[in-house]
């Protein structure tokens, strides 16, 4: 009896906790999702297409592509919500990461089961709120370029054959990588890396629902260290959060701090390293100004590389790095700068091919000495 009764008991308990989300443990980059696709930053063309497919609801087959980031999925999630309301979302909406489920066994099972069911009637809203609602299904497919193509080319006939009640959305990173039969089919909407003002008034606006307190220098640091990705930004700027609270009192976010988060190699690091190669980093003066650019032994350039390589720098966030710096140098002319684009090239090259990444940096930094101290 006791058995019986505990067995019974511990469904009721299970149901109770299952719904039950802490915020404060919620990854901000889901917090902060777009619920809306007026939410949406910085693509404009895109939201606006969509916008009209609420009042039309003649949604398409659509293909998102674009770098990661740049808030793909967010996108059609936001359009599904606003379309079926948050009762049919689940019922209507089929999302699979193609890069987990990416062979033509979950294409012919999975997917084609769920494109072949009807759709249920439209049922009242529990929000009290008035829902489109239109008559097909959605199956987003994330990661869609990981995809194998003989799972691509078995969905391509799923699209056709039940495209009367089940539309799709592709999301993928590289457009190249969508076969051209399939690609075809979609309407396609390219996502571009947000600019600088759409990331700074997002990351502020988090910021001041958060109640933390952070600069301008500081977003700066989220902004250039994350390349146009919102979601690396935000995860950043949480990371940086629990890293300022965990101490009494919390410490103030440096964009220091934000660097070592990335793990990019400071700015003032880059610069040393920089000067020590021939590299004059003061504005207005020109590189034969310097009069040590030419007199730079091997020894002090190897010693640099041996304390890069002892702070535990990733010796391709260093090329990376040192690369921006030689390229947009002002008073370096072509000839010194695609001298140094050949070894950043050839170092790339050989760190992908497994080569040892000390040896490497040090060949770099002696070849952009030797290339910047010749006119």
């Amino acid at each position: 009896m006791a058995a019986n009764f505990f067995a019974a008991k511990a469904p009721s308990n299970k149901t109770s906790v299952k719904h039950v989300v802490d915020p404060t443990l919620q990854p901000w980059v889901e917090k902060y999702r777009p619920k809306t696709i007026d939410e949406v930053s910085a693509q404009e063309h895109t939201v606006a297409v969509l916008r009209k497919t609420l009042t039309s609801t003649n949604l398409p087959h659509m293909l998102f592509y674009g770098p990661p980031g740049t808030g793909k999925t967010s996108t059609i999630l936001a359009l599904a919500r606003q379309l079926f309301g948050p009762d049919n979302f689940r019922n209507r909406v089929l999302e699979l990461n193609a890069s987990d489920e990416r062979g033509i066994a979950i294409v012919r099972d999975k997917i084609k089961n769920f494109a072949r069911q009807t759709p249920r009637a439209q049922a009242i809203s529990s929000d009290g709120k008035t829902y489109p609602c239109p008559p097909y299904k959605i199956i987003i497919l994330d990661e869609a370029d990981s995809m194998t193509q003989d799972a691509q080319g078995a969905l391509r006939r799923i699209m056709e054959t039940y495209a009367r009640i089940t539309r799709f959305c592709l999301v993928c990173n590289y457009v190249t990588r969508i076969i051209e039969p399939l690609a075809s089919r979609c309407s396609k909407f390219r996502f571009t890396p947000l600019d600088s003002e759409s990331a700074s008034l997002r990351l502020a606006h988090i910021a001041k629902a958060e109640s933390i307190d952070i600069n301008q220098p500081v977003i700066d640091a989220l902004i250039n260290t994350s390349n146009g990705d919102l979601r690396r930004a935000i995860t950043y700027l949480q990371s940086a959060s629990r890293l300022s609270s965990s101490s009494n009192p919390p410490t103030p976010i440096l964009p220091l701090d934000i660097q070592e988060i990335a793990g990019v190699v400071p700015d003032n690091v880059i610069s040393d390293l920089a000067q020590t190669l021939g590299i004059d980093m003061d504005e207005g003066m020109d590189i034969d100004d310097t009069p040590k650019a030419k007199h730079i032994g091997f020894d002090p350039i190897k010693k640099k590389v041996k304390f890069f390589m002892r702070e535990g720098y990733s010796a391709t966030q260093i090329i990376s790095q040192l690369h921006d710096v030689v390229i947009l140098h002002h008073t370096l002319n072509g000839r010194q700068k695609s001298a140094s684009a050949l070894v950043f090239a050839e170092a790339d090259k050989a760190l992908c091919d497994g080569a040892d990444e000390e040896l490497w940096v040090l060949e770099v930094a002696l070849r952009v000495h030797k290339a910047v101290s010749s006119r």
